[in-house]
């Protein structure tokens, strides 16, 4: 449920706004699906030469994918 609310809130955020900052802190855990549509709007984000910020401590499993992420980028 969440999942579809988070879908539905960012759909074409870009086309509205250049900047996008997303606060985690509040987020206690985050299945795959969540870091997976984080994932894609980060990307989405990169497409279309916009700025995104995640913000807040947040939950470790969202922290490990994009330091998963980043790594792998540095290591190419």
């Amino acid at each position: 449920m969440n999942l579809k609310t988070f879908n539905a809130h960012f759909a074409n955020i870009f086309e509205k706004l250049d900047n996008v900052f997303l606060d985690i802190g509040e987020v206690e855990s985050i299945d795959r699906a969540g870091v997976m549509a984080l994932a894609r709007l980060h990307n989405e984000s990169i497409v279309k030469a916009k700025k995104l910020s995640i913000i807040g401590l947040g939950c470790k499993e969202l922290y490990d994918h994009f330091k998963t992420q980043e790594d792998s980028t540095v290591a190419a």
